[in-house]
């Protein structure tokens, strides 16, 4: 079982240093495929997602830095990319990227296709690139099937593989994985998997990004109020379970949203024998 992690740029030197301790955690417990980081809306990170990902690379890892179209042109892309390959990274995380309050257009790429088309003219077949994938639909999607088909197009780009947006219900990915064979793609898409770590945090962030937390966890998260023992044990169930049907039905891997922290990946890992405890 694959599994990989991402992380978001820190912005201060505590968050480097904890980030740093993080990533040591988690390598030394789970030993990850390769880390991601996140790009931050309109190129917000660009030097941070640089900083984490040279150091990720130096330390003997893959390293996968995330691409966006928000804010871009074919100019800066073509800097990144050649900086990532002068600096070997091998794997890149294409994205269209959300626009940030205030922004009003994208800049030259619109989607994630012609970002990975870009790469794919620039550079070859020099990187792996991973793009997302929606299983309960990209919320801006007009329909189910108008999702399949940019996801259809984004792979016929040049795409290698992809990456779940996070949910908990296994239905939703196992339908995706069915609609996307049936249009003749059949390449590893990885689940993302979200720790449940607080109640208000997620349940804003599921709502703004599309992701549907079900009525039965929502209302058992909101009861257990200010309670984050209850709120931990009860998250480190669900998920560990929804993992276990995407494991049991051949996942090819699960993509931790570690939101820099290592507890969660881990305790969910363990609960999975992923690992041995210690």
């Amino acid at each position: 079982m694959e599994i990989s992690v991402e992380f978001f740029p820190p912005k201060t030197e505590e968050g480097i240093a904890r980030l740093l301790q993080t990533r040591s955690a988690l390598t030394e417990k789970l030993n990850p495929a390769f880390f991601s980081v996140t790009f931050g809306a309109g190129g917000s990170t660009q030097a941070g997602t640089l900083d984490a990902i040279t150091q990720i690379h130096q330390s003997g890892h893959i390293a996968a830095p995330h691409l966006s179209c928000v804010g871009t042109s074919r100019v800066l892309v073509k800097e990144l990319i050649n900086l990532y390959r002068d600096l070997g990274i091998k794997r890149l995380v294409a994205l269209r990227g959300d626009l940030p309050s205030g922004m009003g257009q994208y800049g030259e790429f619109h989607h994630a296709s012609e970002l990975v088309e870009f790469i794919r003219s620039e550079t070859g077949d020099w990187f792996h690139i991973d793009v997302a994938a929606y299983p309960e639909m990209h919320p801006q999607a007009r329909s189910p099937s108008s999702d399949i088909d940019f996801f259809v197009k984004k792979m016929k780009a040049g795409a290698n593989s992809a990456i779940t947006q996070y949910f908990f219900n296994s239905d939703a990915y196992f339908r995706f994985i069915d609609d996307v064979s049936k249009a003749g793609i059949d390449v590893p898409i990885v689940p993302g998997v979200m720790p449940i770590t607080g109640s208000t945090q997620l349940l804003r962030f599921s709502d703004a990004c599309g992701a549907d937390v079900p009525r039965w966890i929502r209302l058992r998260l909101l009861s257990y109020g200010d309670d984050v023992k209850s709120i931990r044990a009860f998250g480190d169930e669900v998920v560990t379970d929804l993992c276990d049907q995407l494991i049991s039905a051949g996942a090819p891997g699960l993509h931790f949203y570690s939101l820099n922290q290592a507890d969660p990946v881990i305790r969910i890992a363990e609960n999975l024998d992923l690992i041995k405890r210690a």
